[in-house]
């Protein structure tokens, strides 16, 4: 798989497979494919803000928001991203992070930061694996301001099972967003982690920037000035498909909340904003 994988040219068919999933037919094939699809992921159609045959095609259902109220968010200093799996959560030590059991990648080269020692080194993270089940849009875990974003281009490898056992410094080569919210306990960093058919990463608040677009990749820093203030459940963004959310919290977090933080993988997160 890794070999076939390799030579694949995972940047054009994933944008291949975006105007798959956004071409916008007759009117009973959108109902009948975004039906076929729930199904197939056994989505639950209860929690659409709109009813199914009102989506123009898979790729807008699957970015679909929920009814109003039906994820509220937690009297808590923070709250969950998405809805997701739990894959790591650990102290960030050494400047390292765990991408799977016995493979561990880099602080400074997944965030591509010169800072990102004093800001998270010492601090916690936990890595959020969202499947096609799943709803995908991306919503602030505190309150800040929204500070600066980073563009990082990079592959788009799978992030499956298979691929986080099997290819090293997997999260670090593939392209990403980082996001960086000041709080009142430091940097709090939300990484958009894309992967095959995921490219497209999409911003709420900065439509500028954008994943696996045609054209040159390019490394961005952007800064804010103003801030752009952030609540709580605030939509961050969005996914086209199914990826991966890494939050990146710096070292008063970990000092203040580390006693009831939940280590290892394999939680699930029914809830995007639920404690």
């Amino acid at each position: 798989m890794s070999a076939i994988t390799r030579i694949l040219p995972k940047r054009r068919l994933s944008r291949l497979a975006g105007k798959i999933m956004h071409y916008q037919g007759p009117k009973w094939w959108a109902n009948m494919s975004v039906k076929a699809f729930a199904s197939m992921y056994n989505i639950n159609l209860e929690e659409s803000e709109k009813h199914y045959s009102e989506y123009p095609s898979i790729g807008e259902f699957f970015v679909r928001r929920l009814k109003p109220g039906l994820r509220p968010v937690a009297n808590s200093w923070a709250v969950h991203p998405a809805d997701s799996v739990i894959t790591q959560a650990a102290p960030i030590d050494n400047g390292t992070l765990i991408q799977a059991k016995g493979i561990t990648y880099k602080l400074s080269e997944f965030t591509q930061d010169p800072d990102c020692q004093k800001k998270w080194a010492g601090g916690f993270f936990m890595t959020y694996y969202l499947c096609p089940t799943d709803y995908h849009r991306v919503h602030s875990p505190v309150d800040g301001n929204i500070t600066s974003v980073r563009y990082m281009p990079g592959e788009l490898w799978p992030v499956n099972e298979w691929s986080t056992n099997n290819v090293p410094d997997l999260f670090s080569v593939n392209e990403r967003v980082l996001v960086e919210i000041e709080t009142d306990l430091g940097p709090v960093g939300v990484v958009f982690v894309g992967a095959t058919n995921v490219g497209h990463i999409v911003l709420s608040f900065d439509d500028k920037i954008q994943g696996n677009q045609k054209g040159p990749h390019i490394f961005e820093h952007k800064t804010y000035s103003p801030e752009i203030p952030t609540h709580k459940g605030s939509e961050l963004g969005m996914f086209r498909m199914g990826s991966t959310v890494v939050m990146l919290y710096p070292p008063m977090f970990r000092q203040k909340f580390e006693k009831d933080l939940q280590l290892g993988p394999a939680v699930r997160v029914n809830g995007a904003l639920i404690k």
